[in-house]
């Protein structure tokens, strides 16, 4: 193996490699620091270990990036292959390889059209899985009982959307509030769209018939939290009807063609949800009068069908004219045939009695009269007990219908009489008890202003025989003094001693008010 000499004279000092490459890393990060890089995203690689690779590369030359597992959390996008972007970072460099990259802690689109780009990538990718598709649609309920708004709690939108709806038809309203524009935008909507579809049916809150997903206008910057993959995939999968008042009419998002129906304005959805509650009464009036008018030419139509067909129908007059005219002739013909038939019977009697005897005749014909006449009283005592009998089982009958009505009347009166004992006893325990009420009442107030409340606050009554003393001068007057505290009574006596000490202090009393 050769060796090398060192040349005589060269003063370059010697490095080993780590030194260069420590020297090279203090240098880049010095001089560079804080920088931000414009560039079209390369390669985009997310490791098992949670740190982001990606290379952003302009016309000529490509730098490598990437973002440490504890910093992906704070992006406010993740880079996507073909996207222009601004990097925001550190700049470092690699000992070990000799290489220089950038510690991208911030990530931005650069400008609108690259936003449009990748949203176009975007509405491609779920146009192809089917997410667009018309058939998906499901169709909006007529008039929900529950409507779920999802959307910022202040500002003009909830206050838009609720007086709309009042105006058309007060439905029950359930918010879920959520933050419409940022980094939090995205995740809490989709939530709020799968919570609002986890909810029970029966259930408090109630599960909603039909869901509002709507933010006021804003430039595509404040609206891209909506054009999340995550927010299109739930309002896709809702499975309550949804309808997306996104922005202004010239605005969509990708949410705006996931969901069920689109609303140009919050205000349009509020429209578009529930009729108006007074155009239904008039059209419910309009269908009223018009199936009343139809009943009417229903029956008309009815009515001339039966006269049309009574008109075939033979006249009462016609069917009975024959019967009439028989009958007329049975009629004239009846007294003829009588007197015919009488005469006849006359000549056989006659016949038959020229051969008798008129004595023998004359007794039997006597005989059978007087049998004739007995039959016929008998009959006639007969009629009489059968119409007794039956005047008495009808009388019978009649007591007791009467008798059954007064018991009937009876009873009902006896009921009456018990519905009203029954609501007098409630009326007066209610009487009492109110009387009770204010006797406690009145109670509590005549204790509470008492003497003996005063008496346990400290007080003391001092008597004299049956009279209360209320004066100093009558107490020293008074022979014997009884005091009243609140556990009892004390008799208080004076002697002969204290009798004269008291003359003396009225003397002294005296003697002071006259000087």
């Amino acid at each position: 193996m050769e060796l090398f000499e060192a040349v005589s004279g060269d003063n370059t000092p010697e490095f080993t490699v780590s030194e260069i490459a420590g020297r090279v890393k203090r240098l880049v990060e010095s001089e560079l620091g804080w920088v931000r890089v414009r560039g079209e995203v390369g390669r985009v690689v997310l490791a098992r270990s949670g740190h982001l690779y990606f290379d952003l590369k302009d016309d000529r030359s490509v730098l490598s990036c990437m973002t440490w597992k504890s910093q992906v959390p704070a992006l406010a996008m993740m880079p996507e292959e073909g996207m222009e972007v601004i990097a925001e970072g550190k700049m470092t460099a690699s000992g070990f390889q000799s290489r220089f990259s950038l510690n991208a802690e911030r990530i931005v689109v650069a400008g609108e059209g690259a936003l449009m780009a990748m949203l176009e990538r975007r509405k491609k990718k779920l146009a192809a899985e089917g997410l667009f598709d018309e058939a998906r649609k499901k169709p909006l309920p007529y008039l929900p009982n529950v409507i779920g708004v999802i959307t910022s709690p202040h500002g003009v939108v909830i206050r838009d959307i609720l007086h709309r709806l009042r105006e058309r038809f007060p439905r029950e309203v359930v918010i879920w509030p959520v933050a419409v524009q940022g980094d939090a935008c995205a995740p809490e909507v989709s939530r709020a769209i799968a919570g609002f579809n986890a909810l029970p049916h029966c259930g408090s809150p109630p599960r909603p018939d039909l869901l509002i997903v709507a933010r006021g206008g804003g430039s595509i910057e404040d609206l891209w939290g909506f054009n999340e993959e995550v927010v299109a995939r739930a309002a896709a999968a809702s499975e309550i009807p949804l309808v997306s008042a996104v922005g202004h009419e010239t605005d969509t998002t990708l949410i705006d063609l996931a969901a069920d129906r689109r609303a140009p304005t919050p205000t349009a959805a509020a429209e578009i949800s529930v009729p108006v509650r007074s155009d239904l009464l008039a059209d419910l009036a309009g269908r009223e009068a018009r199936l009343s008018r139809s009943m009417a030419r229903s029956v008309d139509m009815l009515r001339q069908r039966i006269t049309a067909l009574a008109r075939h129908l033979p006249q009462p007059d016609g069917l009975l004219a024959d019967p009439n005219q028989r009958l007329d002739r049975a009629s004239e013909s009846l007294p003829k045939g009588l007197r015919h038939l009488v005469d006849r019977k006359r000549g056989d009697l006659g016949g038959a009695a020229a051969g008798l005897r008129p004595t023998l005749f004359r007794s039997r014909l006597g005989r059978e009269s007087q049998l004739l006449d007995h039959r016929t009283k008998s009959l006639a005592k007969g009629l009489g007990h059968a119409v007794e009998r039956k005047n008495e089982r009808l009388s019978a009958m009649v007591a007791r219908l009467r008798v059954r009505q007064v018991q009937a009347q009876i009873r009902q009166e006896r009921r009456d009489l018990d519905r009203i004992s029954r609501r007098m006893a409630t009326a007066i325990k209610a009487r009492l008890a109110r009387l009770d009420g204010r006797l406690h009442a009145l109670d509590r107030t005549r204790t509470s202003l008492g003497y003996k409340a005063t008496l346990a606050r400290g007080y003391a009554i001092i008597r004299s025989g049956k009279s209360v003393l209320t004066k100093a001068e009558e107490a020293r007057r008074a022979r014997s003094l009884e005091i009243e505290f609140q556990d009892g009574r004390l008799a208080v006596g004076r002697t002969k001693g204290d009798a004269r000490k008291l003359g003396a202090t009225r003397a002294r009393t005296d003697r002071n008010r006259q000087s």
